[in-house]
Formats: C-alpha cells, sequence, structure tokens
C-alpha cells in the first residue's frame, strides 16, 4: 500500500531538476584537503551522536538528535566504506559514496553550500542501509548523519508537489491510522482478486504510465488482517519461559499477517507468553529514514504509552527495519523532554525475534529438513543492530539442514524501505547483483529477517527465474515445530 503511494509519487514526480554533476567529480584530494583545513576536534567518547548544541549551529525546527562537526569529523576519508556501499558500487561516483555524503552534509551545515537539487538528490540515492558504519574503522554513526541531513531537506528545500503529497498522505495520514491502513487494504484487495490486477498488467497501461515493475512489486493482500489479534494474550506452551510483547507492524498487519501469526506460534512454542498491545501504531521507521522527525515522533509517543509498564521482559519484532528504529527512539527527542527517559527504557527491552529466541534458547522440537539453505542479511539487523549469529545460529540448529554462506549478504538486497519504488533502476541493479550470487549456492531456498528483504527477495526469484523459495525465518521455524497447526 505505501509502495503503490510512492509508486504514484515516483512515476509522476520524476521532474526533478537537471542536477549538475559538480558534486559527483569532487576527488577525495578535496575531501581530504577541505577537512585538513579545519580544526579537528577529539571525537566525543561512546560513540553517540549529541543530542545538545556544544555552541553554535544547531537548527530550529529539527527536534531530537542533532549532530555537531565532531560527528562528521569522525570520518577520516581513508575509503574502508567504499566498497561496501552500494550506490558506490554501482556508479562510483564520490559524491554517491559515504564519505562523498558526509562531505556535502558537512558543506551545508558550514553554510557553504545550500540544500538545493543537487544536494537532495545525492542524499535521496542513499539506501540508509548503514553498510558503512560496519565496514567503518572509526566508527562515523552515518545513519544518524543521513536521517539528519533528510530532516534538514524535510524543513529547507521544497520537493515537487505530488512528491511532498505524497509523503504528507503516507507518513502523516496513512501509517498512523490503523483504520486507514485497513481500508485501503481492502481496496487494494478488490483490484487484485477483482480481475483489474491482470487487465491491468495484460494491457501494458502499468508500463505505459512507468509502474509496471513497481506494480510487479506488490504482495497479495491477506484475507484475515492481523488487526483482529490486538489487544490478546496467547499462553505458552508448557512452562511459561518468559512474557513478551509483540510488534505487529503497519502494513505488515495486512500484508504479512500470517509470518506474524508464524511468530506467535514459535513463541509460545518455546515458552513464550506472548501479548499484542491493542494501542500500538506504526513503528514510524519510515516517517525517520525520510527525514520527517514529527511524524516519527508522533507514533513513536502512542507506542511508548502501548508498551509501557514493566510487565513484559522484552519487546519483540520480526522486522529488521521496525526493531533498529526502536532501538533508537530515544534520537527523536532530546534529554530535556518528558519522552527522552521513557524511550531510553523501551530501547533497552526492543528485541529482534532471533535475537530474543537465540538467548532464550530453542526448547521445541524441530523436524528434520534436509535442505540446502543460505541466509540474506537484513541491513538493520546487521548493520543497524549489529545482530548477525543469532538468526545463524537459530538455523544451524535445524536437524538435517545444510547451511551455506551466502556472499556478499551483508550488502543490501534493494528494497531499503521505498526505495525500489522512488529508485527502481538502482534497486533491480541490485537486486540482480544479489539474485547472482544467491543463484550461485545452488540453495533451494533463501532466508531474511525483514519483510522488507522477503519481498524484495521473492521478487528477484521470480524475476531472474532462480527457482529458489524465499521465507522469513519465522515461516520456516514454525513449519519445522509443527506450531503451524496450532489454531492462534
Amino acid at each position: 500500500m505505501i509502495r503503490t503511494v510512492c509508486s504514484l509519487a515516483a512515476g509522476l514526480s520524476e521532474e526533478r531538476e537537471n542536477v549538475s554533476e559538480t558534486t559527483s567529480s569532487q576527488t577525495l584530494t578535496d575531501l581530504s584537503s577541505q577537512a585538513e583545513s579545519r580544526e579537528t576536534p577529539q571525537a566525543h567518547p561512546g560513540g553517540t551522536l549529541h543530542k545538545t548544541s556544544h555552541g553554535a549551529g544547531m537548527i530550529e525546527g529539527i527536534p531530537g538528535l542533532q549532530p555537531i562537526y565532531e560527528d562528521y569529523a569522525r570520518c577520516v576519508h581513508c575509503g574502508l566504506c567504499l566498497n561496501h556501499c552500494p550506490t558506490y558500487r554501482l556508479w562510483h561516483l564520490e559524491a554517491d559514496s559515504p564519505r562523498g555524503r558526509i562531505f556535502q552534509m558537512i558543506r551545508v551545515k558550514d553554510g557553504e553550500a545550500p540544500v538545493n537539487a543537487a544536494f537532495v538528490e545525492h542524499i535521496d540515492k542513499c539506501l540508509d542501509c548503514r553498510a558503512c558504519e560496519t565496514a567503518c574503522p572509526s566508527g562515523v554513526e552515518y545513519g544518524k548523519l543521513v536521517e539528519f541531513a533528510r530532516a534538514r531537506i524535510a524543513t529547507e528545500y521544497k520537493r515537487p508537489f505530488l512528491s511532498r503529497a505524497a509523503r504528507n498522505f503516507a507518513y502523516r495520514w496513512l501509517l498512523p491510522k490503523p483504520e486507514r491502513i485497513a481500508f485501503f487494504a481492502r481496496l487494494l484487495r478488490l483490484y487484485q482478486k477483482s480481475g483489474l490486477q491482470a487487465l491491468a498488467r495484460g494491457t501494458g497501461v502499468l508500463k505505459m504510465m512507468g509502474l509496471e515493475e513497481r506494480e510487479a512489486l506488490l504482495p497479495r493482500i491477506d484475507d484475515a488482517f492481523f488487526f483482529r489479534r490486538m489487544g490478546k494474550t496467547f499462553p505458552a506452551i508448557g512452562e511459561t519461559r518468559a512474557r513478551i510483547a509483540l510488534l505487529g507492524g503497519c502494513v505488515a498487519q495486512v500484508m504479512f499477517a500470517e509470518l506474524n501469526e508464524a511468530t506467535i506460534r514459535v513463541l509460545t512454542a518455546n515458552g513464550c507468553e506472548v501479548t499484542v498491545p491493542r494501542q500500538q501504531v506504526c513503528c514510524g521507521a519510515l516517517m525517520a529514514h525520510a527525514g520527517d522527525r514529527e511524524a516519527a515522533r508522533a507514533v513513536a509517543r502512542r507506542n511508548l504509552r502501548a508498551f509501557g509498564g514493566d510487565e513484559f521482559e522484552a519487546v519483540v519484532t520480526n522486522a529488521a527495519g521496525c526493531g533498529s528504529t526502536l532501538k533508537e527512539y530515544s534520537h527523536l527527542f532530546s534529554p530535556g523532554e518528558p519522552e527522552y527517559e521513557a524511550a531510553t527504557k523501551f530501547e533497552s527491552r526492543v528485541r529482534d525475534v532471533t535475537e530474543f529466541l537465540n538467548t532464550l534458547g530453542l526448547v521445541a522440537p524441530l523436524k528434520e529438513f534436509a535442505k540446502r539453505v543460505t541466509y540474506q542479511d537484513s541491513c538493520h539487523l546487521l548493520h543497524g543492530q549489529k545482530v548477525r549469529e543469532a538468526p545463524r545460529r537459530l538455523l544451524k540448529a535445524v536437524p538435517g539442514i545444510e547451511f551455506v554462506e551466502l556472499p556478499y549478504s551483508e550488502l543490501c538486497c534493494g528494497s531499503a524501505g521505498v526505495y525500489n519504488v522512488t529508485e527502481t533502476e538502482a534497486s533491480m541493479e541490485l537486486l540482480a547483483e544479489k539474485m547472482k550470487y544467491a543463484a550461485g549456492t545452488n540453495a533451494e531456498v533463501i532466508v531474511t529477517t525483514n519483510p522488507g528483504c522477503l519481498l524484495q527477495m521473492r521478487a528477484g526469484a521470480d524475476l531472474h527465474k532462480t527457482g529458489q523459495r524465499v521465507l522469513h525465518i519465522m515461516e520456516l521455524l514454525d513449519r519445522l515445530t509443527g506450531a503451524s497447526a496450532q489454531d492462534t
């Protein structure tokens, strides 16, 4: 649904201004000389970005975390990030590398360059996959820098009308309201089941509108939405080992209801009492990544209330992108705001479902699965949450499984939230490369841990005819525990 909205905006607002290649031709020498001309400050300890002003340079109208010069200056232009950056690997342009984008952010921060079309294009083309953070020896928190740059763009740059309208519709009107999500999901389900989708695809009208590739990524809308589970508690099977709260998501409620059901079955089979808090809403990840901080803060406040209290040992999610944002809720608020302390406490309880189960330990017997399986890292699990081994350990615990590593699994598949509908060409190039390596593993099954990656990789398996099944790790474990027969 959100993809459909963004598809419209992307397809109709490609009226971007012609962007100068001046920044693209910026050389490493330019970057280094610019940085060396400044007094290089001591990087602040702890590796966290400043949230309060240490002098001038704070931007009015952007609440929450604001980086200061030390945060940018931690980038020493070593270039170790380049081969890990999907857009640099595609285009080999310095301005579309992490250090090149940071250089542009510094120039804007210092008033040496405006927030213009060139700056916006290079920041928009970033997937915010954060692979550069994993590669960086200096601990640059690039994800926070690029999200602040997007927040600055949101306040200082006027996008085309259709783009602004689509963003406001999606981030402020649709996603925060479950009832509106359900309403539009029903319309999309009618489109899919009435024959309209087949007609649109068969007549070529989607191709004429420039929406063919984007519409192909639209998943099937569920017959039964997960909203019906809101407010319910599911008892543990056997001894209660943990009491947890589950994030149901926003679009996941209507497109991945069965994945949420499978997650509940796996958790209860392993001794967890699972509650789905009624008042929860969208986590705010898409808003935060797009630079709409006020929209992200609004849903964060609601979730802090919904998941508040100490009755749950953990807040668990099966969506890596959601989990990464939930673990960084405090970045949306300043230390002086009342939500900051609550957000900090909340973050400490958030766990990806693989992270949680790996720590808790699987006790439900698993059926044998004598197949060759590979694993695609979800960027916001690996690079955002720094969780690598947990999903692999769960997979290797399956009897009979032949696990093989996917080459370059740490590189983004091209989904990146709504990137595959706003930057479709680049997304499809990244996906083609990903599927080449996936096919080379000769794995029968590709496993991942994020709904967006799941959609992208399934589309890739179809487009590139690899013949591979793509499953979320909870879907696989659900089938192997035998818990799927249980009525949840």
